[in-house]
C-alpha cells in the first residue's frame, strides 16, 4: 500500500466478491486474498466443508483420506502429474521441487526467468518480480552469493537468449503473473520444453497462480506443453493454507520416505485445507470456467473502452481468471517492458480506485483475479469506477504517455 500512497485496510470479513474493513466500507475485491478464493469469499460449501472437517480434528500428523482424495483430484486434472506431495506453501513446495531436480539430475544450478516470483526461496528472489518489484528490491539480504551463484536468470519471451548447458531445472510461471500477467509468446514453452529435453534438465511449471484457475488442468493443459514437476498453490487449499508439487511417477518415488529425498511438514495436507480444496475444486467445472472467461473478457473490455474514453493509453493483458492493467502504450511481453510502464499513474489509479469502492492489488507487478462470486453489477461498478479514476488522474496532470513510457 505504500507504493500507491495508502495505508493498509485492514478487514473484518468478506462477502462474496466484496470486502468489509474494520470502518464499515465495503469493496469489490478483484484480490481474492491473491488468488485462492476462485469461489469468492466465504463460499458456503466451502465454509461447510472447513466446518465439518475441523469438528473431527485439526490435525494429526498423519494420513488422512481426504489427504488422498484431493491428490487423486489432482491427478485427475493436472496432465502431467501423476504423484502428489502436500505442503502449507507455494514457497515450500518451490523450494522441495527444485531439491528433487538437483537429486534426479546430479546438478546444481538451475535456469528461471526474469520477473518470475517462486516464493521467497533463497536461491532465486534475483529479478523475482512481484513484491520485491514493487519495493525495488533486486533481491534480498540473507542470500548468500552461493545460492545465489547456482541461480542464472534470462529474459523471458526470448528463445535466443536461452543458454545451453547442464541445469537441474528449467523453471518458469507458464503464464507469468507476478510482473504483471505476460503472457508466452507463441511457441517459446515449447522451445523450454525441446531445451530441457536435449540438456537433460527437467522442465518445472510453477502454476501456484496458472493452477486450476486458467483451465481445468492449469496452463499446461491450455499450452499442451507437459512439465517434469508441477509447483501448485492457492486454489489448491480454496483459502487454506494448502500447496503441493506432483509431477511423473518416476521422480516423485525419490521423495522419502519411498525414496532419499527428505521432505516433511507437520501440517501439510491437515484436514482443514484439503477440505477446502476439495470443495473448491468440486466447484470448478467446465461451465464455472466458460463463466470465468467471460467475464475476465468483458472486464478486459471494459477497462479498454474506459481508457480510450479518456484518452489514457493503456495495456489490458488477460486469460481465464487473470487480468492486469499495464499503463503503457506498447505490449508488454517481458520484465523489462513491465519495468518501463508509468507505475506512478498506475498508484494514482489505484488510489483513486479504492475511493470509489474498488480494491485492486496495489502494485503492476501483480495479477488482479476475477472470480465466480463477480456479478454483473461488480462488473459495471468497476467499469465506470475506471472511468472516473482515469478521468481523475488526467486532469490532475497525469498527461498522456510518450512513446517512451516517460511523461
Amino acid at each position: 500500500m505504500r507504493s500507491i500512497g495508502r495505508d493498509p485496510i485492514f478487514v473484518s470479513r468478506g462477502e462474496g466478491a466484496e470486502l468489509i474493513d474494520v470502518d464499515g466500507n465495503r469493496y469489490v475485491d478483484w484480490m481474492l486474498s491473491w488468488g485462492p478464493l476462485i469461489a469468492g469469499h466465504a463460499h458456503p460449501e466451502v465454509v461447510e466443508a472447513v466446518s465439518a472437517a475441523a469438528a473431527a480434528g485439526t490435525s494429526f500428523g498423519a494420513p488422512t483420506e481426504a489427504e488422498v482424495d484431493l491428490a487423486g483430484e489432482i491427478v485427475r486434472r493436472v496432465p502431467s502429474a501423476q504423484m502428489v506431495r502436500m505442503t502449507s506453501s507455494g514457497t515450500e513446495a518451490a523450494m522441495s521441487a527444485l531439491r528433487l531436480a538437483r537429486a534426479a539430475t546430479g546438478r546444481d544450478r538451475i535456469l528461471k526467468f526474469a520477473g518470475a516470483y517462486h516464493g521467497h526461496v533463497d536461491g532465486l528472489l534475483a529479478e523475482a518480480g512481484s513484491g520485491l518489484a514493487t519495493a525495488g528490491i533486486p533481491a534480498s539480504p540473507g542470500v548468500t552469493a552461493a545460492q545465489a551463484g547456482d541461480t542464472i536468470i534470462v529474459p523471458w519471451n526470448e528463445p535466443e537468449a536461452l543458454p545451453v548447458g547442464e541445469f537441474a531445472a528449467i523453471v518458469c510461471e507458464p503464464y507469468p503473473a507476478n510482473m504483471g500477467l505476460v503472457a508466452p509468446r507463441h511457441g517459446f514453452l515449447a522451445k523450454l520444453r525441446e531445451l530441457a529435453d536435449e540438456t537433460g534438465s527437467l522442465l518445472v511449471f510453477d502454476e501456484v497462480i496458472s493452477g486450476f484457475r486458467v483451465a481445468r488442468g492449469g496452463a499446461q493443459e491450455r499450452e499442451g506443453v507437459m512439465p517434469d514437476l508441477t509447483i501448485l498453490g492457492k486454489v489448491i487449499g480454496g483459502g487454506v493454507p494448502a500447496a503441493a508439487y506432483a509431477g511423473r511417477r518416476d521422480l516423485m518415488e525419490r521423495i522419502a520416505p519411498a525414496g532419499d529425498v527428505y521432505q516433511a511438514g507437520t501440517l501439510s495436507g491437515n484436514p482443514l485445507a484439503t477440505a477446502a480444496g476439495l470443495a473448491t475444486l468440486r466447484l470448478l467445472d467446465e461451465p464455472a470456467y466458460r463463466r470465468l472467461d467471460s467475464l475476465t473478457r468483458a472486464l478486459a473490455a471494459g477497462l479498454e473502452g474506459a481508457a480510450a474514453q479518456v484518452g489514457t493509453p493503456v495495456q489490458v493483458a488477460w486469460t481465464t481468471g487473470l487480468l492486469t492493467l499495464f499503463f503503457s502504450d506498447e505490449p508488454v511481453r517481458d520484465y523489462e517492458a513491465a519495468k518501463r510502464c508509468d507505475t506512478e499513474r498506475y498508484g494514482a489509479f489505484c488510489s483513486a480506485m479504492l475511493d470509489h469502492g474498488i480494491y485492486l492489488p496495489p502494485s503492476q507487478f501483480e495479477a488482479w483475479f476475477p472470480s465466480l462470486a463477480h456479478d454483473e453489477a461488480h462488473l459495471e461498478r468497476t467499469i465506470e469506477a475506471a472511468r472516473a479514476s482515469l478521468e481523475l488522474c488526467a486532469s490532475s496532470g497525469r498527461g498522456p504517455l510518450h512513446s517512451d513510457g516517460v511523461l
